[in-house]
């Protein structure tokens, strides 16, 4: 009844909106954009943290009128950044942080745009990856790790600002075109295509940003880091086909398919197979060198 009632509304508003397009057309494409860039879950309140967070030191960090915090767990010297995705917030790594403990390495997640404690309500891979931008400059990790809507962004800032502190990039389950995603989002809405292009041109007009151009198929070909990408088979959140467009043009990824994982790709296999390439793999790699010697 729930997904009945919820399907309703959905097809509600976009009858709305394109009815909107022809008579009041700006007022039509600020609803649109709104729509696609509110999260409805995913904040937090400082009174009723999740106890993983709890046991972290808090910092806030600004970037231009917003604040956001990042949630550290102190270790050693290398740093490992991790960035969540869509209607989330830091509290989803919980699964996965005593893996990256082990290693020693300071672990490092923050509150996205609109997420967690994050001031806001809109939120774009653009000003994610400027909120990243600012951890990246003040902590410099080594590894930075992306889940969905997180691993979109990771790919776009590495694309974007090219950091040479970053020496490994993970994606979980990361979609790959924004115009994918927008489409996706016109027909659960049932929007027109003027509605659409509205949405296109205030990408443009507001992020200089060509919907055709942000594609992971295309960021991937300007990384020169080396990469892991995990997706499931049955994600029925961010299609399989995503991570084949990103894996196809990035010379130094591995690409791991998983299967019965869906989203959130919680796996303890998985995990350790994220270790290893984080930590193990230069492990070997140093011992080669050091037996060469």
């Amino acid at each position: 009844m729930k997904k009945f009632l919820n399907f309703l509304l959905a097809k509600s508003i976009g009858l709305y909106i394109n009815l909107l397009s022809y008579v009041f057309p700006k007022k039509a494409s600020q609803l649109a954009y709104g729509f696609f860039s509110e999260p409805r879950t995913g904040k937090l309140f400082s009174d009723k943290l999740p106890e993983v967070l709890k046991s972290a030191k808090t910092e806030i960090l600004q970037k231009d009128e917003h604040q956001f915090p990042v949630y550290i767990w102190e270790g050693n010297e290398t740093i490992v950044l991790l960035v969540h995705g869509w209607e989330s917030n830091a509290s989803r790594w919980e699964n996965f942080l005593p893996y990256l403990k082990k290693s020693g390495s300071t672990i490092i997640a923050l509150d996205g745009p609109g997420h967690g404690l994050s001031s806001g309500k809109e939120f774009s891979v653009p000003r994610y990856a400027e909120f990243v931008d600012v951890v990246v400059e003040k902590y410099k990790p080594r590894f930075l790790i992306g889940h969905s809507m997180g691993g979109a962004t990771s790919l776009y800032y590495q694309h974007l600002y090219q950091n040479e502190c970053i020496e490994k990039l993970v994606l979980l389950g990361s979609p790959s075109d924004l115009q994918t995603l927008i489409f996706n989002y016109a027909k659960m809405l049932s929007l027109n295509m003027k509605t659409v292009s509205m949405i296109e041109n205030h990408f443009l007009e507001h992020f200089k940003i060509k919907m055709e151009e942000f594609s992971g198929r295309i960021f991937g070909s300007k990384i020169k880091i080396k990469g892991l990408i995990a997706h499931d088979i049955d994600d029925d959140v961010v299609s399989f086909e995503e991570a084949k467009k990103i894996v196809s043009s990035w010379k130094d990824a591995t690409f791991i398919e998983t299967r019965g994982l869906g989203h959130s790709m919680h796996d303890d296999m998985l995990y350790k197979k994220i270790y290893s390439f984080l930590f193990e793999e230069e492990t070997a790699s140093e011992k080669i060198k050091s037996f060469s010697a």
